[in-house]
């Protein structure tokens, strides 16, 4: 072997293990960086709620969190099958249920904001006001457009309750189920000129509202709680409880909470902490 071969196979060699030292590395890194999954409602994703406070609960405790962004619903289905360390949800009665049946160690009610019906400027129901129920049998007698999420989530679970409190055997001929997010509704609405039940924060972080408006607001049982649990490792024991419980404590905690009012577009406060009230 020549010397210049010899240097290059040595040069050849040098990088061949720098190149594998800094992918182990790189694995030691990412295996020693503790991290959980959270099953959510859209709502807190989409309206970029997540992106404000999980970094700051990362540089508080250096743990990761992986969302996997759905209905409440389907975030509860998640939890029940054991894909999921923690959830943050808004369906209270499902909530209860999920903790009484031994799949959640206990619930936390961590926040709130509301929910408002939005739809096309001109108002062809007629609806604008504070009393969501005559808004709903406005918008069915009128056989007016409405977008349901149809998805099973905490939205969909309020949508139906304020039908059923409506009376009414039919939603009108414009009623539409989706099965899909808040985020994916809207824009179907938005499109089509019609109505759609939406929580505050995913609306107001909401950009393609062409002439749609918020028409119904203020009426209490617009109220829209949030509450957060660990999936019970009785039930799965691979749940990371010590570590999802960090999260909890956190979140709930004077600096979580803190932080959930903090979060704000255009000035606007989105979501409002309430865990200590």
């Amino acid at each position: 072997m020549t010397l210049r071969s010899n240097w290059s196979f040595n040069l050849f060699s040098w990088a061949s293990l720098l190149a594998l030292a800094l992918t182990l590395g790189s694995y030691a890194v990412q295996a020693q960086t503790p991290s959980i999954v959270m099953a959510s409602t859209t709502s807190t994703e989409q309206s970029g709620l997540f992106s404000h406070l999980l970094p700051a609960f990362k540089q508080a405790s250096g743990i990761d969190i992986k969302v996997v962004a759905l209905g409440t619903g389907q975030a509860l289905d998640t939890g029940r099958r054991g894909d999921a360390d923690v959830l943050f949800v808004h369906d209270q009665a499902a909530e209860e249920k999920f903790v009484a049946e031994g799949f959640g160690v206990k619930r936390y009610p961590v926040m709130y904001n509301d929910f408002v019906l939005v739809g096309p400027a001109n108002d062809p129901a007629k609806v604008r006001g504070k009393d969501i129920v005559s808004a709903l049998q406005k918008v069915a007698n009128t056989q007016a457009g409405f977008v349901s999420r149809g998805d099973k989530s905490g939205t969909h679970a309020a949508e139906l309750r304020f039908w059923k409190q409506a009376g009414l055997d039919h939603k009108g001929a414009g009623y539409k189920e989706c099965g899909c997010g808040m985020g994916p509704a809207l824009n179907m609405a938005s499109s089509m000129g019609a109505y759609a039940l939406t929580d505050r924060g995913t609306w107001l972080n909401f950009k393609n509202r062409q002439d749609m408006q918020v028409l119904v607001e203020g009426d209490k049982s617009l109220f829209n709680q949030y509450g957060v649990m660990v999936v019970n490792p009785a039930k799965h024991a691979h749940v990371k409880v010590d570590l999802a419980q960090k999260f909890v404590d956190w979140v709930i905690s004077p600096a979580g909470q803190a932080s959930i009012n903090s979060y704000k577009i255009g000035g606007e406060q989105l979501f409002f902490a309430n865990a200590n009230k």
